[in-house]
C-alpha cells in the first residue's frame, strides 16, 4: 500500500475543506460567555473566547461583522452567536467565525444604551454644570423634527397659541432609520454656526426603542454637548428617556410640554402686564394725592398767609438780644472800672513817689539804685533823686557801718 506524505499545510488545507464542506457547520447558532475580548486596535477586529461550564472555542468576529454591532462585547457578557466553524490553517485550529451578536438576555440596543451612557457621564456631559439656561422670552425658536409626524405639528401648536410673537425656524430630518442621527447632529450644527435661534427643541414623538435610536446615537450627545444654544430634548413619551435627554439642557417628557416650557404665555405675560399698570397707576395717584396734601399743607401754613409775622417776630427776637446785649456790655464795664480803680489805687499807694514826698531821697549810680554805701564808687558820680527833682554830686569819701 502506497501511503502518500503530506506537509502539514496540506493536512490542515484539508481538515479545513472538511469542515467548510460540511453544512451543520456552515451555519450555527452557539450559546456562551465571552472571555479573553480583545478588539484590534488596527484591523477592528474582535477575538475571544466563547466558553461554557464544559468547554470553550476560540472565536474571530471581522470588522465587517463587528461594526454591524449596536454594543460592545465586553469580558464575561453572554452572548448569542451566529457563524460557522472552519480552521485556521497557518495554526492548525479550528475556531468559530462569527457574522452576527446578540446578548443573551437583555437586547443589544439596551446594552449599547448603557454603555454609551456610563461613558459619557465619565466625560461630564451629563453634569449639571453644563447646562445652560433656558431664556425667558426667546424671539427665535428652533425645532428639529421630522416634517411629517404628529411632533411638529404639536410643537407648532403650542408655540403659535402660546407665545405668536416668537418667530419658528423650522429644520426637518428624518428621526429614524441609518440617516437620522447624522442629520440631527448636522442641523445642531447649523443652527449654532448662524446663531439662528435663542433656544432650539430636538425631539420626536414616541415609539420603540429601535424607533428612538437616532437620540442614542454618540453624534448626537456630542452635537448638542456642544450647542451654544440651550437645547430641549423632547424625544417620545414621559417614560422614555435617550441619551439626548441626559445631555441636554432640559428634558421635556413630550414635543408638546418642550413647546410650553420654550416660551412664556403671552396671555400670562399680558396680565401681568395689566397689573404691573394697575400697580403704577394706583402709586401714581396716591403719590400725586401726597404731593397735593403736602402743597395744601404748606399754602395754610401761617408763614405763607401772613409773611411780615414771622418778620415781625425776628424784630422782636433781634430787639431782645440787642437789649441783653447792650446790658451784659454794661454790667461787664462796670465790673471792670471798679476793678481798675482799685489796682490805681494800690499802685499809687505803693508808689516811691510817696515815699519820696515824705523827704526821702533816693541814690542811683549809672541808672541804678544804689542801696549800700559799700555801693557807692568815689570814682563815679551819684545822682540824687527827690520828689521834685535830681541833684548830681561827686562822693568824697564814704564810711560803713560797723
Amino acid at each position: 500500500m502506497n501511503i502518500p506524505v503530506l506537509t502539514v499545510g496540506q493536512i490542515n488545507t484539508y481538515i479545513k475543506s472538511l469542515l467548510d464542506g460540511d453544512p451543520n457547520l456552515n451555519n450555527v447558532f452557539l450559546v456562551g460567555e465571552i472571555s479573553n475580548f480583545t478588539n484590534h486596535y488596527r484591523t477592528r477586529h474582535f477575538y475571544f473566547t466563547l466558553k461554557d461550564q464544559e468547554a470553550a472555542i476560540k472565536a474571530v468576529m471581522f470588522r465587517s461583522s463587528a461594526q454591524r454591532l449596536r454594543f460592545m462585547p465586553e469580558n464575561g457578557m453572554r452572548v448569542i452567536i451566529r457563524g460557522r466553524i472552519s480552521v485556521f490553517e497557518r495554526d492548525g485550529q479550528y475556531q468559530l467565525y462569527a457574522d452576527d451578536m446578540q446578548p443573551d438576555g437583555m437586547g443589544a440596543l439596551n446594552i449599547a444604551f448603557e454603555q454609551l451612557k456610563a461613558k459619557l457621564e465619565a466625560q461630564g456631559l451629563f453634569d449639571s454644570s453644563r447646562k445652560k439656561a433656558i431664556p425667558e422670552v426667546p424671539s427665535r425658536i428652533g425645532v428639529i423634527t421630522s416634517p411629517t409626524g404628529a411632533a411638529v405639528r404639536d410643537i407648532i401648536n403650542v408655540l403659535s397659541r402660546r407665545f405668536p410673537l416668537a418667530k419658528i425656524v423650522f429644520y426637518p430630518v428624518q428621526v429614524q432609520g441609518a440617516e437620522a442621527a447624522g442629520q440631527i447632529a448636522q442641523a445642531l450644527d447649523l443652527f449654532n454656526a448662524h446663531s439662528a435661534a435663542d433656544v432650539i427643541i430636538v425631539g420626536r414623538g414616541g415609539g420603540s426603542i429601535e424607533d428612538l435610536w437616532a437620540f442614542n446615537e454618540e453624534k448626537v450627545a456630542l452635537a448638542v454637548s456642544r450647542s451654544e444654544i440651550p437645547v430641549i430634548s423632547a424625544v417620545g413619551h414621559e417614560t422614555d428617556f435617550t441619551i439626548c435627554d441626559f445631555v441636554a439642557d432640559l428634558r421635556a417628557p413630550t414635543p408638546s410640554a418642550a413647546a410650553e416650557i420654550a416660551v412664556p404665555d403671552c396671555r400670562e405675560h399680558s396680565a401681568y402686564i395689566r397689573g404691573l399698570r394697575a400697580q403704577a397707576a394706583s402709586l401714581i395717584a396716591n403719590n400725586i394725592a401726597q404731593q397735593k396734601a403736602y402743597v395744601n399743607a404748606l399754602s395754610d401754613s401761617r408763614v405763607l398767609r401772613n409773611p411780615l409775622a414771622t418778620v415781625e417776630n425776628g424784630r422782636q427776637v433781634l430787639d431782645m438780644n440787642l437789649n441783653r446785649l447792650l446790658a451784659a456790655e454794661r454790667e461787664i464795664y462796670n465790673e471792670k472800672s471798679i476793678s481798675f480803680a482799685s489796682c490805681c489805687a494800690k499802685l499809687d499807694a505803693l508808689s516811691p513817689l510817696k515815699v519820696l514826698s515824705r523827704g526821702y531821697a533816693a541814690v542811683y549810680s549809672e541808672g541804678k539804685v544804689v542801696g549800700s554805701a559799700s555801693d557807692v564808687d568815689t570814682e563815679k558820680d551819684i545822682t540824687i533823686r527827690f520828689h521834685d527833682g535830681e541833684v548830681e554830686c561827686k562822693p568824697i569819701n564814704k564810711s560803713i557801718n560797723g
